[in-house]
């Protein structure tokens, strides 16, 4: 009886110890797999723009449920991702160049307040998005790519990368730093924990409703939480900065900021 007990214990610590092995592999596959299903939806959402009419006005006249996708008379949809509205993105997109040229002189008092770049710098329901995905971030040299979320806050991040209000919209353009900030060390996702295998050189794009924007990465750096000045915008540049927590070599428990910064190239 007490062998049996013995092989049975064992066999249950066996178990569990090749459950945790297998724990972060099987997880961060699955967490692959979301951010990809996330991206792959984004790419039909923008091969699938209705012209001529309005998120409101569809919704109104019964041609999309409140989830924004398209139905038929009886109200089953048909199809896989939310239908866009050529109206509604014309418009975001003139409020996002609006939104980056107001807050080039008004970024400073802004960023050093958690709560500011936790809001999204647009409510993106009023476009007619209502999965809040501005877009999605991509650099193929460390198999990265992630939706990216309006707004900073911890919500946001357990589901993929997020942009820091009170920083530009990643539209591009002259004067313009678009930061996007992910998590590392998340338990069960691979969010930005690759970022520091980004070389000097090696291309980062990100994917908007309107174009595919290539950066290069011109330079790497670790600084403390209270040396921010990579966030502002730099003078007659076009960046893109991502930005993930390293554990601090100082002091065990506390942690750096990890900064790649891009430069447009296209």
């Amino acid at each position: 009886m007490a062998r049996k007990i013995l092989i049975s214990a064992a066999s249950v610590i066996l178990a569990v110890g090749i459950f945790l092995l297998m724990f972060p592999v099987i997880s961060n596959l699955i967490g692959k797999n979301i951010a990809q299903s996330e991206t792959d939806k984004f790419e039909k959402q923008t091969q699938n723009i209705i012209d001529n009419i309005t998120y409101d006005e569809a919704l109104k006249k019964g041609i999309i449920d409140s989830d924004g996708y398209v139905i038929d008379e009886d109200g089953h949809r048909q199809s896989d991702s939310p239908a866009l509205f050529k109206a509604d993105l014309e418009r975001l997109y003139r409020d996002s160049v609006k939104y980056n040229e107001s807050i080039i002189n008004n970024q400073t008092s802004h960023l050093i307040n958690e709560y500011y770049y936790e809001e999204p710098s647009l409510d993106l329901r009023d476009y007619g998005i209502i999965n809040g995905i501005y877009g999605y971030v991509y650099a193929p040299e460390i198999d990265m790519k992630l939706p990216v979320y309006l707004g900073a806050s911890n919500l946001n991040m357990s589901y993929g990368a997020a942009h820091m209000t009170y920083t530009s919209l990643p539209v591009g353009g002259t004067n313009t730093n678009a930061v996007i900030a992910g998590h590392t060390g998340y338990i069960g996702r691979i969010f930005f924990d690759n970022l520091r295998n980004l070389e000097t050189g090696d291309d980062v794009f990100f994917r908007n409703y309107w174009e595919l924007l290539k950066y290069r990465v011109v330079d790497t750096k670790i600084c403390k939480t209270d040396e921010s000045q990579d966030v502002f915008i730099k003078d007659g540049m076009d960046l893109l900065t991502l930005i993930t927590c390293i554990s601090s070599d100082e002091n065990s428990g506390s942690f750096d900021r990890y900064y790649v910064i891009c430069e447009r190239v296209e």
